[in-house]
């Protein structure tokens, strides 16, 4: 019997293979794997059942159990949905899509240097103090759920009070600071924590908080680390180690312009 296979097919089958490879790791960074091989293990039993040798009363059962399992599924993985769908609007193809039919074309898109100066030369003197710093630099996503954790402050981008407020007598200093809108908006911010097994072990708990965010939203996370006193940046769930003061503001710049 001849089956006729033509470009939609393989478009078919190749959308499908990549969605199952993004939900394998997304299930893999949460921990979940084990339950993902378990599904997928049940939807090929079922579509076997079903379809193939056309069992009617195991294929009915089994068609009922996947209905209800949906929606089971998606109340037991909402965070990992969630997440799902902040990396999709995050995505940087997706961003800079938006931009094309939103930005106007007649003006070049700079980010105010006030903003990212003060950042940077408060990062590096912490660096030099190896003062351990973490600030999250809000863009598209929206972090109030993140300003509710900490303490709000609502100030303009300020070295001093940087500094000040990660000083390590400061009851602050262990949390995270929030700048949205080219204001410090909170600090002493608790971030979601990465569970990624490929994070290197020298790196410490600043670094997971920082890759965390990352993984959930699109912001731009600055790590100054208190053992070592390097700088790293964590985007799109993606580390930048061991940054200079130039690489620290040329990144903050390109990451952040037009917002």
């Amino acid at each position: 019997m001849f089956i006729e296979f033509g470009i939609k097919d393989f478009i078919d089958i190749f959308l499908v293979a990549l969605m199952l490879f993004y939900i394998y790791r997304l299930m893999k960074e949460s921990s979940s794997l084990n339950v993902f091989i378990g599904i997928l293990m049940f939807v090929v039993l079922w579509l076997f059942v079903s379809q193939v040798i056309e069992m009617r009363l195991l294929g009915s059962i089994m068609d009922k159990l996947v209905s209800v399992g949906v929606i089971g599924l998606i109340v037991l993985f909402q965070e990992d949905i969630r997440k799902f769908l902040y990396n999709l609007g995050a995505h940087q193809r997706m961003r800079m899509l938006l931009r094309i039919f939103s930005a106007d074309k007649n003006k070049a898109p700079e980010h105010d240097k006030e903003t990212i100066v003060p950042i940077v030369l408060a990062c590096m003197n912490m660096s030099k103090k190896k003062v351990g710093a973490l600030i999250v630099i809000e863009r598209n996503n929206p972090l109030d759920d993140i300003v509710k954790t900490g303490d709000l402050i609502d100030a303009n981008i300020n070295q001093r009070l940087i500094e000040n407020i990660f000083f390590k007598n400061s009851p602050l200093h262990d949390g995270a600071m929030l700048i949205s809108n080219k204001r410090i908006k909170a600090a002493g911010c608790i971030l979601p924590v990465s569970h990624n097994m490929e994070i290197p072990k020298d790196l410490g708990l600043r670094h997971r908080a920082a890759m965390g965010m990352s993984q959930e939203a699109d912001a731009v996370v600055i790590v100054v680390s208190e053992e070592t006193g390097s700088i790293s940046v964590a985007i799109n769930g993606e580390f930048q180690l061991r940054l200079s003061a130039e690489k620290l503001e040329s990144v903050l710049t390109e990451e952040m312009r037009g917002q």
